[in-house]
C-alpha cells in the first residue's frame, strides 16, 4: 500500500516537472530590469553647454540639477505702501457735480521667485512680480533675507533685473542655449509657489514658440515665444527657473494656462536666449533695444480658413509677408509682399512667436541671414536690422527717442502716486511735428493708452506707431479731471 502511494506521488511530481520544463522551453522569455540595480551602474548623464545633454533610457536623475538650482533660486517678496487714489471718472454725472472721488488704497504685498545670474548678486525675475513695488526683498534658500533694488524692467518681455549689494560668491545659474531645447525633453521648474519654501517639479517640454497674449496687458510691443511644459507651476513660481537635467537655465517661468488661476496642466517660460538679451540690454542701457526687419506679416493661427487658403498659408511653411516698409532692411534686401520667411540664421520659423523670438535676440545694426520662399523657389538674403526709427542707433535712455516730432518720458514713482495711475508717458516737449500739428496735445500731457492698449514706455509708443495707421490717444492733464481722447492719422506705418 505504501509502495503504490509512493508511485502515484512520484508520477505526479514527474509530470509537473516535465510540464514546467515544456512551458519554459517553448514560451518567449520576458525582459525584466531588476529593481535593485544601482542607478550608478545604468549609465550617467553627461552635461553640455549647448543643452544637447542626453541620457540612456531609465537613467534620468534630477538630484544633481535640483540641488544646484535650488541654491540659485530666491524668493522675491514685494510691498506697496498705502496710497490716496483719485478717481477722475470718465465724464459720469457724479464726477461732474461733485468732482473727483478719493479713497485710500491699502498697502499690498506680493511674492514670486527669481534666479541669481551672477556671483555679485544680479537676479532676474518677471516684470509683473515687481511692478509698482515700493520695496523688494529676496530670501535665499538658506533663509538669508536682504533688500534688493530694481535695476531696470522691460514689460514687453516681462523681464526685470534686481541687484542685492554687498554679496559675493553667491551661487548662480548658467544660461543654456534655449534654441537647443527639444520637445519631449525632461525639465525642472524651480520656485516658491503659494508662499512655500523652494519647490521643484518635473515635466517635459510639450511645445515651443507659444503665444498667450498675457504680456500685451503690460506692453503694446509684447514679445512672446514661450516654452510650454507640463511641469507643475503655481502662483509664486513666476520669475523662477526652468532648467534642464544638467542644471542649466533654459527659461524663466512666467505664466500658466488655467481656468481657475491654479495649475491645470500647462506652464510657460520665457526662453533663456530672450532673457539673456533683455538682461544684457537692461544692465547696459537701461532699456531693451528692439530690432526690426521692416515687414508686416500674417500669423496663420490667427486667420480664418478662407484667408489661409487664399494666401497659401495652408500649403507653405514659414511666415507670410503682407507688406514691406520702404527703406527698411527687408526692402533693401529685396523682400517682397507674398514671400514666406522660413529661417532666420539657420533656425526654422513658422509662426509669429517663432519669428519674434528669433529677432528679439538681436540689436539694431546686426545682420541676419534669412531663408524665404517665393513662388515655390527657395532664396536667401542678408538683412540689416534697425530700430523703429529706421536707424541703427542705440537708445541709452527712454527719453532720448523723438517720435511724432515730440519727446516723451515714462512717469516716475512720485507721479504714479500723485496721479493714482500705474503707467503712462509724459509729453516733455510737443515739438513741431505731427503731434503738435494734428492734435492740441501740449507739454505735460500724460498718455495712458493708444487704441485701448496701455502705454508704459517709449517702446510701447514706437510699437503703436509701427502697427496702426489710425491712432486714438487717451490721457489727461495733471491737475484737471477727466480723460481726453485725440485722434491722429499716422502717416508712418511700421512693422517687425
Amino acid at each position: 500500500m505504501k509502495f503504490k502511494s509512493f508511485s502515484v506521488i512520484a508520477t505526479a511530481a514527474l509530470t509537473s516537472v516535465l510540464t514546467l520544463y515544456a512551458v519554459s522551453y517553448f514560451q518567449p522569455k520576458p525582459h525584466f530590469t531588476a529593481a535593485s540595480t544601482p542607478i550608478s551602474s545604468r549609465g550617467s548623464l553627461t552635461a553640455y553647454d549647448n543643452n544637447n545633454a542626453t541620457a540612456p533610457m531609465g537613467a534620468v536623475n534630477f538630484e544633481s540639477a535640483a540641488a544646484s538650482a535650488i541654491k540659485a533660486v530666491v524668493h522675491v517678496k514685494t510691498a506697496t505702501g498705502a496710497r490716496l487714489v483719485t478717481d477722475r471718472g470718465m465724464g459720469d454725472m457724479f464726477s461732474q457735480l461733485f468732482g473727483p472721488r478719493q479713497y485710500i488704497l491699502p498697502s499690498q504685498t506680493g511674492s514670486g521667485s527669481g534666479v541669481v545670474i551672477s556671483a555679485d548678486g544680479y537676479i532676474v525675475t518677471n516684470n509683473h512680480v515687481v511692478a509698482d513695488a515700493t520695496e523688494v526683498t529676496v530670501t535665499f534658500n538658506d533663509r538669508y533675507t536682504t533688500k534688493a533694488k530694481v535695476v531696470a524692467t522691460d514689460p514687453a518681455t516681462d523681464i526685470a533685473v534686481l541687484k542685492v549689494d554687498g554679496e559675493k560668491n553667491i551661487p548662480y545659474m548658467d544660461f543654456a542655449n534655449s534654441d537647443d531645447v527639444k520637445i519631449g525633453q525632461w525639465v525642472l521648474a524651480v520656485g516658491y509657489p503659494l508662499n512655500l519654501d523652494a519647490t521643484v517639479t518635473a515635466g517635459i517640454v510639450s511645445a515651443k514658440g507659444r503665444s498667450l497674449g498675457v504680456n500685451k496687458a503690460q506692453s503694446l510691443s509684447a514679445i512672446e515665444s514661450f516654452i510650454q511644459t507640463d511641469a507643475a507651476v503655481n502662483p509664486g513660481n513666476s520669475g523662477g527657473a526652468l532648467v534642464n537635467t544638467a542644471g542649466q537655465l533654459i527659461g524663466i517661468n512666467s505664466a500658466i494656462a488655467s481656468p481657475t488661476g491654479s495649475y491645470a496642466g500647462y506652464s510657460y517660460a520665457i526662453p533663456a536666449n530672450i532673457v539673456r538679451k533683455a538682461v544684457n540690454d537692461l544692465m547696459k542701457y537701461g532699456t531693451v533695444q528692439r530690432a526690426y526687419m521692416g515687414i508686416q506679416y500674417v500669423d496663420g493661427s490667427n486667420v480664418s480658413q478662407e484667408e489661409s487658403a487664399s494666401l497659401g498659408l495652408d500649403k507653405t511653411d514659414g511666415v507670410y509677408v503682407v507688406s514691406v516698409v520702404a527703406g527698411s532692411g527687408a526692402a533693401k534686401a529685396g523682400i517682397k509682399k507674398g514671400d514666406f520667411i522660413t529661417q532666420i540664421n539657420g533656425v526654422a520659423v513658422n509662426s509669429q512667436p517663432e519669428l519674434q523670438g528669433q529677432i528679439a535676440r538681436y540689436q539694431p545694426g546686426d545682420n541676419v541671414n534669412i531663408v524665404y520662399s517665393r513662388e515655390g523657389k527657395t532664396m536667401n538674403a542678408n538683412i540689416q536690422l534697425t530700430n523703429l526709427n529706421g536707424t541703427t542707433d542705440i537708445l541709452k535712455t527712454e527719453s532720448s527717442a523723438k517720435l511724432l516730432g515730440a519727446t516723451f518720458r515714462p512717469i516716475n514713482d512720485q507721479e504714479k502716486h500723485s496721479y493714482s495711475i500705474q503707467y503712462g508717458l509724459v509729453v516733455t516737449n510737443e515739438g513741431s511735428g505731427a503731434l503738435a500739428q494734428k492734435t492740441p496735445i501740449k507739454k505735460g500731457f500724460v498718455i495712458t493708452s493708444i487704441n485701448d492698449a496701455a502705454i508704459s514706455t517709449v517702446n510701447d509708443l514706437q510699437q503703436a506707431l509701427a502697427s496702426n495707421k489710425e491712432l486714438q490717444i487717451a490721457g489727461f492733464y495733471p491737475g484737471y479731471p477727466g480723460i481726453h481722447y485725440y485722434s491722429l492719422i499716422n502717416s508712418a506705418g511700421g512693422a517687425e
